[in-house]
């Protein structure tokens, strides 16, 4: 079971002890979107078509999703408004650009980066301590 990662819970970010204990496997990867941060603390990504860098989380199992779900605000039973993101199955590529195939991943709403004041990140890549 695989999810791409861009924010909090990429290694060596702050949520990534926490959730992702389990992690088979961490492959730095891309794929294709629009990525800010928000003034809460992290980032989004919205669908585009600029590079959003991340990594590739291979995990035994999709029990994690739960976890990562609260996390993200998620609830398949809500309508998507109701959700700060939602868990939708991306096309993830390496460094090289390969196909790696598709992965979950959380994806906000243009409107509501917008609503939360979302400034553009260009390179692709958040770090928390790019914004400290």
């Amino acid at each position: 079971m695989k999810v791409f990662v861009y924010g909090t819970l990429k290694p060596g970010e702050e949520n990534y002890h926490y959730y992702c204990d389990r992690v088979i496997e961490a492959k730095k990867a891309y794929t294709w979107g629009q990525l800010y941060h928000l003034p809460l603390g992290y980032p989004a990504m919205t669908t585009g078509n600029s590079k959003v860098i991340g990594f590739l989380l291979t995990f035994s199992n999709e029990a994690i999703l739960e976890s990562l779900d609260e996390l993200e605000d998620y609830n398949s039973q809500r309508s998507p408004q109701d959700n700060e993101y939602e868990r939708q199955k991306i096309s993830v590529y390496d460094l090289c650009g390969e196909p790696l195939g598709e992965a979950w991943s959380y994806v906000m709403a243009s409107y509501k980066v917008k609503q939360l004041q979302g400034t553009l990140v260009s390179s692709g890549w958040w770090s928390f301590n790019s914004y400290q």
